[in-house]
């Protein structure tokens, strides 16, 4: 697929698009439980008991956090074989692919399933991760990092197996932004949607150097991550409730919110890399 050159979609890929924007108008229809807004309000009141400038100085920390870790996961001879194993998988449809970019080359079905494989592991690291927690001790301590480390690698994958690299200025920024989205609260998705897709329309096909803003944690996306820790929480007042000497309802407390977590950034990712697909091929998407 040449830059710059547009053709017309397959019946697939029109079938594809349209169940993407259903998905996404379903998003803008999501309204909040009574639940979900209590809790929402209690952490707004909360985030302003602590000074501007606090505030500012631990979200700007975070998102460093954040672009070193996805650096140092990009670095990793654990991401570069599964780079190698994805261009191999490739291969088994087109021999002549030698780059990821050669990946677009492939047909829709053929990247999903590509994808797809990505994604079950990526659910299935995300549950065990979340059975180990559920037994308590440094194991629960560590499942924040360690959970965003599975969802930001998922993230990263889903990319490359579209064909685009994830260590350039814009597709590193669009990665994590990916990743923000996803993980914001359900009713906040669709804003992060229309704005990912707002910046595809921006740069019009110029994705290398990044221009837009960097800024990416802030009191909404901090929802997430509190919710674990609230998981962290529960698990602890079940830790001594056994079931033959085993934690089962830690466990499955644990497993079930990772994998759900994992679920709903991996679906959002995975249809965010086909629209661009799609946007990138076809001759039109207002």
């Amino acid at each position: 697929m040449g830059r710059g050159r547009k053709v017309t979609l397959t019946t697939r890929e029109e079938r594809i698009l349209l169940e993407i924007m259903d998905w996404a108008e379903n998003l803008s229809d999501y309204e909040a439980t009574d639940l979900e807004m209590t809790y929402e309000k209690w952490l707004e009141i909360s985030f302003d008991y602590i000074p501007e400038h606090v505030r500012r100085n631990f979200f700007s920390k975070l998102d460093n956090w954040l672009f070193h870790l996805h650096a140092t996961i990009q670095g990793t001879q654990a991401q570069m074989d599964a780079r190698r194993r994805i261009l191999d998988a490739a291969r088994t449809f087109d021999e002549e692919i030698e780059q990821l970019s050669d990946l677009r080359k492939l047909r829709m079905d053929q990247l999903a399933y590509l994808a797809d494989h990505q994604i079950a592991k990526h659910r299935l690291y995300s549950f065990a991760q979340g059975g180990l927690s559920g037994t308590g001790g440094i194991i629960l301590g560590a499942d924040i990092p360690a959970m965003t480390i599975i969802n930001l690698r998922s993230v990263q994958l889903i990319a490359m197996t579209y064909g685009y690299e994830v260590n350039t200025p814009y597709e590193m920024m669009t990665s994590l932004k990916v990743f923000h989205a996803a993980t914001l609260p359900k009713r906040m998705q669709s804003r992060g949607w229309r704005s990912l897709i707002d910046e595809l329309d921006t740069y019009e096909h110029q994705y290398f150097f990044y221009e837009g803003s960097e800024e990416l944690t802030d009191e909404t996306w901090i929802k997430q991550p509190i919710k674990q820790i609230f998981k962290g929480l529960t698990i602890h007042l079940f830790r001594k409730k056994l079931i033959q000497g085993i934690p089962l309802i830690g466990m499955a407390i644990g497993a079930g919110v990772n994998y759900q977590l994992t679920r709903q950034v991996t679906d959002f990712a995975h249809k965010y890399y086909q629209y661009r697909f799609i946007k990138e091929k076809g001759e039109y998407l207002n």
